[in-house]
């Protein structure tokens, strides 16, 4: 077995026993998640990612790709990281360069998905609102729609590092498209409070294909009715999460490409930041209108990293390296929360 799949496997174990820890420990009773307890989690996801990012830091190259050698390094560095230069032609300094880059790589992936995932959570409470599901089922819905989104990430990620691999011009239209997405965020107003439930796709879908209950029975997904089995309203709103989670990643995974082509750095950040997204949910569920701007400040990010997509040649010859962009992402979050809370949104009379 490779270094690659050995790590990438100790991973998705690490992943998987978190999960069973969670689900085993704090998911059996459909108690709601107090403000407390999501702080914590929080806590407890941000520092799982910064222990990472310092494991990064000191053996990235060797964990990741197995690298122990300067021919190796020079080998992985041109595929994945083309804009390094090594200036000495000592293993262990380049190394200690080397793992630097992918640690900034992981950090910066991960700020982005992290503050892109804020803008989902506006959407799955879109869901739960419209869906009108009990609060004390939340967390169960968004434990089994991170399950989800890690197997879809997963796809998703590794089918795009192998279309940039044989196709280097769809990064430009990874570009195009963040570009357009940012500003179709920037200056379009979304008044919408609830959606149509009816005419959801997935939803008209499954209400072909399979048999549905209109009432919940607690917290199943399925339900008996004169012996015949139903999937209940809850089933199919873990499949709209999915669903939305599956459009995001749009968004959010060639926004990270724009930083490294390592996939395995871009899966890093993702599942990091997919893995805080329930308790971040939790945690933000009774302020999240207070952040008015925050929306357009996503939108500025993303139209952002487009630029950054569309011209890297340009931002190489000018010496702006991922230092920057990490400097420019903090600005764009910073002005933006800092103008919701300054000018917070006028109460209704």
């Amino acid at each position: 077995m490779s270094q690659e799949l050995s790590f990438f496997s100790l991973f998705i174990l690490f992943v998987l026993a978190v999960l069973a820890f969670d689900l085993g420990v704090f998911s059996k009773s459909n108690k709601n998640v107090s403000f407390k307890n999501a702080m914590v989690w929080t806590a407890i996801w941000v520092g799982f990612a910064a222990v990472f990012y310092v494991l990064l830091k000191q053996y990235g190259g060797l964990l990741m790709h197995g690298i122990n050698s300067q021919e190796g390094l020079l080998l992985t560095a041109g595929k994945y990281q083309p804009d390094l230069k090594f200036a000495s032609s000592d293993f262990a300094s380049n190394m200690a360069i080397y793992n630097q880059r992918v640690a900034l790589d992981f950090l910066t992936g991960y700020l982005i998905e992290y503050s892109l995932s804020v803008d989902n959570l506006f959407v799955i409470l879109l869901i739960f609102t419209s869906f009108a599901v009990p609060e004390i089922y939340y967390k169960k819905v968004l434990f089994w729609g991170v399950l989800g989104a890690i197997v879809l990430r997963m796809m998703f990620v590794f089918f795009g590092a192998a279309l940039i691999d044989s196709f280097s011009w769809i990064l430009y239209l990874f570009g195009a498209f963040l570009v357009f997405t940012g500003f179709k965020i920037l200056f379009t107003k979304n008044v919408d409070e609830t959606m149509d439930v009816e005419k959801h796709p997935i939803v008209r879908f499954a209400s072909k294909y399979l048999a549905l209950h209109s009432e919940y029975d607690g917290g199943s997904f399925t339900t008996k009715v004169n012996g015949k089995k139903f999937f209940t309203p809850l089933f199919i709103v873990v499949l709209v999460v999915e669903f939305s989670d599956l459009i995001f990643a749009v968004d959010s995974v060639p926004a990270i490409f724009a930083i490294t082509k390592d996939p395995y750095v871009v899966f890093f950040s993702n599942i990091f930041a997919i893995m805080g997204l329930r308790s971040l949910f939790f945690l933000l569920n009774n302020v999240m209108h207070l952040f008015t701007y925050l929306q357009y400040g996503l939108g500025v990010l993303l139209a952002f990293i487009g630029f950054k997509m569309l011209f890297e040649h340009w931002f190489f010859e000018i010496g702006f390296t991922n230092v920057h962009s990490l400097i420019v992402i903090f600005t764009i979050l910073a002005v933006s929360i800092g103008l919701s809370l300054l000018f917070p949104p006028k109460k209704e009379v």
